[in-house]
């Protein structure tokens, strides 16, 4: 079964009034004596993961049980807890970036912002994106180079295959350094390919993951106050290219249903 390292995070932030941002800071539990850097096995990649996501869940506000958004995801998705050999747990950040990131040791977590614009279908397909990275390792080498950096290393020195343990400080170096890092386009299409299967496979309606593009799109030309948005965007494939590549094979399934004009909303989608 394919995993990745850690988590991987695709969509970009955006300001929302009365959320809080997320906590990428101290969390010196990520990186653990012993790790092999050059060479991560399954095994490292769920024990990295979890301790990943253990931090994040402890330093950023999660929605309880009864929270709307938890009700909202929980009804989306309770019956895909066990997807594509992945034991997979959700939960809601409640934060005002615009994401969501699935981990190798099956942690799905959707921020709260991006479900106030997105449509059931919609996060459907963008959580559905998120486990096609899962599966297609996409970001392993990616949070080697983040943890070098990181860690100020050169090559010489971290020949030995051994992670040495970052203090607080180059854990948020590293964390930034993944976070800029970028997937090749060949690795979104493959991702956006899983999506739409995993769509299909389930009945339900493909043209959420068109309109989900059309909506990033949107995002990505929202000018200044959108920069850090538009900055991760620059590093991604066109999202109106991606748009259209779902529409023409919806068209060839016979799936297509022209969903008109594409806009934001103007309230949020989860009450």
């Amino acid at each position: 079964m394919k995993k990745i390292t850690v988590c991987l995070i695709l969509l970009g932030a955006m300001q929302v009034v009365n959320a809080q941002k997320i906590n990428l800071g101290k969390a010196a539990s990520v990186v653990s004596n012993g790790a092999k850097a050059l060479s991560f096995t399954n095994e490292d990649a769920i024990k990295l993961s979890k301790e990943s996501v253990d931090w994040m869940d402890k330093n950023n506000k999660v929605a309880g049980p009864k929270d709307p958004y938890t009700v909202r995801l929980n009804k989306l998705f309770s019956k895909h807890k066990s997807q594509d050999g992945l034991n997979l747990n959700y939960k809601v950040y409640l934060v005002k970036d615009i994401n969501a990131f699935a981990c190798a040791d099956g942690s799905v977590r959707v921020f709260s912002s991006l479900m106030d614009i997105m449509t059931d279908d919609e996060l459907l397909a963008v959580i559905g994106h998120e486990i096609g990275h899962v599966k297609n390792q996409d970001t392993k080498d990616a949070m080697k180079s983040a943890y070098l950096k990181a860690a100020a290393l050169d090559a010489a020195s971290s020949a030995s295959n051994t992670v040495a343990t970052l203090n607080d400080s180059q854990v948020g170096k590293m964390a930034n350094a993944f976070l800029d890092a970028s997937h090749s386009k060949k690795q979104e299409s493959e991702a956006d390919t899983y999506s739409y299967d995993f769509m299909k496979s389930n009945g339900y309606n493909v043209v959420g993951a068109y309109t989900a593009f059309k909506k990033l799109a949107l995002l990505s030309e929202g000018g200044a106050a959108q920069s850090g948005f538009q900055k991760m965007f620059n590093s991604h494939p066109d999202s109106n290219k991606r748009a259209e590549a779902i529409k023409k094979r919806a068209e060839k399934d016979g799936l297509w249903k022209d969903p008109g004009t594409v806009a934001l909303p103007t309230a949020k989608l989860t009450k």
